[in-house]
């Protein structure tokens, strides 16, 4: 049984949808709260000449590309930070519209050739899109906080994906953009560019579209044009101008389970973290993590940068994000990683993937190794 099993059954999956991604049989399902994996019992009352059922082989390669499973990354998000800026662009945004800048000036360019992202409709409900062309930018313009597992969207295109660009985009929040570091090294590595959104939590459609917007704040879902969180409140904004607030601390119980077990804040994963979090109003944090991030933000055009953003106060939120997550993933990491082991190692030829800090697993006797 693949250890996301676990990962299910104890209410603390993200659904970033990285097992749907990678699965080479269909077997997992991820929806706006979690993954579901079909086994062969599952399917054990299923005619199979009529109806398909796809059901886990034990090839453990979900195991490879799961956020919870490879751990976070501690208490300092920003151990691998280059700099950080604050940005803005021409282009109409949620605040600074430099993710849009990003991606549209690197379609102008050639740098990339496809980007995934997400677009919505007039009721907010989302969908994955495949972008190939800069025009195609506008349509995942601003920030939706009903969740959509971005990268299980990528199943059914990866592969012609895979085959047909060279140079792929995904845009995603912090447990996203951890999936999409993975698939970048156990899957393809034609992911060149991974930008990642600031995340305090997300909803489900229900909660945030169905609840809390029309029950909790009275509004029509299709008159918002704006939803974001600041200065201690959920604010939405309307098509009219109307503008209404509501303390999170009212609606925070309300985030998906994955969130309240999520440790990070900055998508430490990402080569490029945004938010608006530190930035003054217009303008976006930029927060570059590694070598391709700042190669490819150097090519950017149109986009001006200055060094005023309150770095410090982008720390204490995600302090604060750890602080009201805590949970002992690290007990969780060695009771799982246990489980099978070590027969499943001398079987497949891998070790536990730690790829940060060693985790004491020796009461189970068994050896891990940090890289």
């Amino acid at each position: 049984m693949p250890k996301i099993d676990y990962v299910v059954s104890e209410k603390v999956c993200t659904a970033c949808g990285g097992c749907e991604a990678i699965c080479p049989v269909g077997a997992p399902r991820a929806d706006q709260l979690r993954s579901e994996i079909k086994h062969e019992e599952d399917c054990s009352n299923v005619n199979l000449f009529k109806e398909e059922c796809s059901y886990c082989v034990d090839c453990y390669a979900c195991e490879r590309v799961c956020p919870i499973l490879d751990g976070f990354p501690g208490d300092d998000e920003f151990d691998n930070v280059r700099f950080v800026k604050a940005g803005r662009s021409p282009i109409h945004g949620q605040d600074g519209g430099v993710t849009s800048q990003i991606l549209k000036s690197l379609f102008e360019q050639g740098e990339i050739d496809c980007a995934f992202g997400l677009a919505r409709n007039e009721k907010w409900e989302t969908e994955v899109l495949l972008m190939t062309q800069a025009s195609d930018v506008a349509k995942t313009s601003g920030t939706k906080y009903n969740y959509m597992p971005i990268i299980s969207g990528m199943r059914e295109i990866i592969r012609d994906v895979a085959q047909k660009y060279d140079k792929i985009a995904i845009v995603g929040c912090p447990c996203q953009s951890h999936a999409a570091r993975l698939l970048k090294e156990n899957l393809t590595d034609k992911i060149k560019l991974i930008l990642g959104l600031v995340c305090m939590e997300s909803f489900s459609y229900e909660n945030l579209c169905q609840h809390i917007i029309p029950e909790m704040m009275e509004l029509n879902i299709e008159d918002v044009v704006k939803m974001d969180f600041a200065k201690g409140k959920f604010v939405v904004s309307t098509k009219t101008g109307e503008v209404k607030r509501i303390p999170i601390k009212d609606i925070a119980a309300l985030a998906r389970d994955g969130c309240h077990h999520c440790l990070d804040y900055t998508s430490y994963y990402a080569d490029i973290s945004l938010g608006s979090v530190g930035a003054g109003d217009g303008w976006n944090s930029v927060v570059v993590r590694t070598e391709a991030g700042e190669e490819y933000l150097g090519k950017v055009s149109d986009l001006e940068l200055t060094d005023d953003v309150n770095v410090d106060f982008l720390k204490k939120l995600a302090d604060t994000k750890h602080k009201n997550n805590a949970w002992n993933y690290k007990e969780f990491m060695e009771r799982v990683w246990a489980i099978g082991y070590p027969n499943r190692i001398e079987h497949l030829g891998y070790e536990v993937p730690w790829k940060r800090e060693p985790i004491n697993i020796q009461k189970y006797s068994l050896q891990a190794k940090s890289d």
